[in-house]
């Protein structure tokens, strides 16, 4: 059987996703604090990846670098999901 042919399965566990909401608030309140749109700049590097869509204030480049995108993605999915389709 081909690799491609296999659903593949993502997990993040709990301490790591806490952490990346952790950075996460850090980064949206800088954006927002720097006068950016929070929303657009956080898609802009998640698709990119490209650092410079988030400003070094705070540290905040230096923070999100250290989470690998899918891990931001599967905690920013699994949040939505809990709180709009699971409440």
């Amino acid at each position: 059987m081909n690799q491609f042919d296999e659903t593949m399965k993502f997990d993040v566990d709990d301490a790591k996703a806490h952490n990346v909401k952790e950075i996460m608030t850090i980064v949206y309140s800088t954006l927002e604090e720097r006068g950016y749109n929070p929303i657009n700049q956080i898609v802009g590097y998640l698709q990119s990846g490209d650092p410079a869509y988030i400003p070094r204030h705070n540290e905040a480049r230096n923070r999100i670098r250290h989470i690998d995108r899918d891990e931001i993605m599967e905690v920013l999915v699994r949040t939505y999901i809990e709180k709009e389709i699971h409440e």
